[in-house]
């Protein structure tokens, strides 16, 4: 099953954890903890001391994990796989950092136009940027300086580095800035060696961010702040075609909250529906979600948002969607009804950008002013968040 970890999980603060359960174990929250994750309380707390093996045991299965051992080996890979984006220091970066860092999606809150923006204006500013090193020239996918760098030295394309310290390929991938001829420049680092499967752990999570899920792109903060790549189709095709495994948890969770199915299609055009053990589920083993999980996850979201053409292409390519009752799409009685957050549908249609939504729910009688609980933000304010400038335009006081 899929873990739970917190962000950057640590094996020196789950040892705590562990400590702390096995001292307090008196207290009714930690022994509702071990009744509910240890797979045998009852002789675990018969014993004259709640052993720290028992505590161990019960904070593995409570994040997900078989085992402590299984916990263990997991945060050793993490250790090394791991990434956390916001850690890099983009202002004391010398200039080729700071364009790479600018230029590529972080999946946090940071990802905005004006990020990328600011990238090309550097890259304008000094086209010989590109020159500095090999993750830059990559970002910028620019050729010429690809392949003078790929001849001085062919590993490159393997090495790490770069303000998040990865591979030349993933900066390519997550890059939203305009490249020089980003297809060009891919087939130059797989030619010379690079892992079309390459990825990271975003902050430990045990979900990889390969070089496909950045070229798919897409996420929680929309389309407008995660794009997918300008040559999403032409690059994924090219990287499944050189080996990419079809199989990318990620992206399938990146890409679900829209209707688009473009991304499906060509992934089970290359065998999403029965390829084995992709690189990184071999590495992870039982912290990654199995593929029943991620089928579940992918039939309950095309249910509960109404997607019925994704619904009909999963049961096309042999994935049980039994039991998934597509919700029809309608408006709300009340257009003015609150969600646990407190927003409203209209709240929910300015995020997405859903022009026709808004209109018909403006027309239904639906209140523009409107704060949400959570953010205290109007539909306008959620618009203006996700960079969608036709809804926030359309929401305008002046409208």
């Amino acid at each position: 099953m899929a873990s739970s970890l917190p962000d950057n999980p640590s094996l020196t603060r789950l040892r705590d954890e562990a400590r702390r359960l096995q001292r307090g174990i008196s207290d009714p929250a930690a022994l509702a903890l071990v009744r509910e994750h240890h797979p045998q309380p009852d002789t675990a707390l018969r014993r004259d001391r709640f052993a720290l093996h028992d505590a161990h045991l019960t904070v593995a299965r409570k994040y997900g994990f078989s085992g402590w051992p299984a916990l263990v080996h997991y945060l050793e890979a993490a250790a090394e796989l791991s990434v956390d984006p916001a850690r890099s220091d983009e202002t004391a970066a010398d200039p080729a950092d700071r364009f790479c860092a600018l230029a590529t999606l972080r999946y946090d809150e940071a990802d905005a136009p004006p990020r990328r923006q600011a990238a090309a204006e550097l890259l304008r500013a000094d086209p010989g940027l590109t020159e500095h090193h090999v993750w830059a020239a990559a970002a910028a996918a620019d050729p010429r300086a690809l392949s003078a760098l790929l001849r001085q030295d062919p590993a490159l394309a393997g090495a790490t580095g770069g303000p998040h310290g990865l591979v030349p390929l993933m900066y390519l991938a997550y890059a939203r800035t305009p490249q020089h001829d980003a297809l060009v420049a891919a087939e130059m680092l797989l030619d010379a060696g690079a892992d079309p499967n390459a990825g990271y752990l975003w902050r430990g999570m045990s979900t990889p961010f390969t070089v496909l899920t950045g070229v798919f792109g897409d996420g929680e903060q929309g389309p407008r702040r995660q794009p997918h790549h300008p040559q999403a189709t032409e690059l994924a095709a090219l990287l499944l075609r050189r080996g990419a495994h079809p199989v990318d948890q990620q992206t399938l969770y990146n890409r679900m909250f829209r209707a688009d199915d473009s991304h499906l299609e060509l992934l089970f055009a290359h065998g999403l529906a029965d390829a084995g053990p992709s690189p990184w589920e071999r590495r992870l083993g039982e912290a990654m979600e199995t593929r029943a999980q991620m089928w579940q996850r992918q039939v309950a979201w095309a249910a509960e948002n109404g997607f019925t053409d994704r619904l009909a292409l999963l049961a096309r390519h042999g994935i049980d969607i039994s039991g998934a009752h597509p919700v029809i799409p309608r408006l709300p009685d009340d257009p003015d009804a609150r969600d646990a957050d407190g927003a409203t549908a209209l709240h929910h249609a300015a995020w997405a950008g859903d022009l026709e939504l808004i209109r018909r729910l403006l027309d239904a009688g639906a209140d523009p002013s409107l704060r949400d609980t959570r953010f205290d933000a109007t539909p306008r304010g959620w618009a203006e968040h996700a960079y969608q400038d036709e809804a926030a335009d359309l929401l305008s006081p002046d409208q």
